[in-house]
């Protein structure tokens, strides 16, 4: 059975996408995670797959003075990566991006094990960019990425199966949802004050007409107690989750994104937008919004009122709901797994 160890990390996001990709795998292949002792590790654990561990490095935007340390840090990371590499001996390493991949794919590449990497985002991070020329093919969601890059193939994003098709009237009934409509709140994984706290100063009035389903990040809860408002932490199972929501309000971190436009819920994105970010998050809103298929609310204008106003402008608007019906977002796994299948040297049927 040929082995495939899988890279990425730092956030849920690097990491969701290579579970749903690793439980379609699992029998067939010899699956193993290579990564830090983040929230990566304790994924894998709650799914069941091998994990080896290495110190990461990360680069700190506008923080000189902490990254004068980096290349020293990197140098160990990747020693570290290769003995495991040499210990497991997998056939195919797959990244998912953020820094926890540059080291195993840089150590990969020096021992001649094939590297391919996704991205889920319009624009390449940063890991990417330096570890595409290492990898046999950069795999991409967005097709205008794949153009940019010389080794580039779009394939869209890998979504879990877990997350379509779930029973909605059983899902509200757990969330004691009534019969209005239901707004889901996500913040991103580690939760947004900034959302969480304009969403709390918008309850009174938000629940006098909507049952409001807010996801605020471990740790940040609060006591509130009106009717028709649900907080929870975070969830293991996002696919009940969706089944409840009538209408979104979210980061545009690219998992999210690409699972409320595939599951054709209407959403307001509120792109992350600070100096420790790339601009990412407001690229993937605007490729969306181009497209009729989302509402934007920047974070330079957030505030209850501004938010208020915009959720009442999310509801109404039809043309955004008629776009989503119409969109075909499909599951980016099959054709990831092709790639991987060709990386490996086996026949695609």
């Amino acid at each position: 059975m040929k082995k495939i160890m899988f890279c990425g990390g730092g956030s849920a996001g690097h990491v969701i996408p290579n579970m749903a990709l690793c439980d379609q795998l699992k029998d067939s292949y010899s699956i193993s995670y290579i990564g830090t002792e983040g929230i990566e590790r304790d994924i894998c654990r709650s799914h069941g797959v091998e994990f080896y561990s290495f110190e990461g490095a990360k680069l700190k935007r506008g923080k000189i003075v902490e990254n004068l340390s980096l290349p020293r840090k990197i140098k160990l990371s990747v020693k570290q990566c290769s003995e495991i590499l040499e210990k497991v001996k997998p056939d195919l390493l797959f990244c998912k991006g953020g820094y926890v991949s540059y080291p195993p794919a840089t150590a990969a590449a020096k021992l001649g094990i094939p590297v391919l990497t996704h991205e889920s985002d319009l624009s390449l991070g940063l890991a990417n960019r330096m570890i595409a020329k290492k990898c046999r093919r950069v795999l991409t969601a967005f097709p205008s990425t794949a153009l940019k890059i010389k080794n580039g193939v779009y394939t869209g994003s890998p979504l879990r199966r877990e997350l379509f098709g779930r029973d909605r009237i059983m899902a509200k009934r757990h969330f004691n949802c009534d019969l209005r409509p239901t707004i889901l709140v996500l913040g991103g994984g580690s939760g947004s004050k900034i959302i969480n706290d304009c969403v709390r100063d918008c309850l009174p009035s938000l629940c006098r007409d909507y049952n409001v389903l807010h996801i605020c990040g471990k740790g940040n809860s609060v006591y509130a107690d009106i009717k028709g408002y649900r907080q929870i932490e975070f969830s293991d199972d996002m696919g009940e989750i969706y089944a409840c929501a009538d209408y979104a309000v979210s980061r545009c971190g690219a998992n999210a994104a690409s699972e409320l436009i595939a599951l054709r819920i209407p959403t307001l994105f509120i792109p992350l937008e600070n100096a420790a970010t790339r601009g990412d998050q407001l690229d993937n809103a605007m490729y969306f919004y181009e497209r009729g298929l989302c509402r934007i609310l920047r974070e330079g204008v957030l505030s209850p009122a501004a938010l208020r106003q915009s959720i009442d402008e999310l509801i109404a608007d039809k043309q955004l709901k008629k776009a989503l019906k119409d969109n075909v977002f499909k599951r980016g796994n099959e054709r990831i797994i092709q790639e991987i299948k060709c990386a490996l040297n086996e026949p695609l049927y």
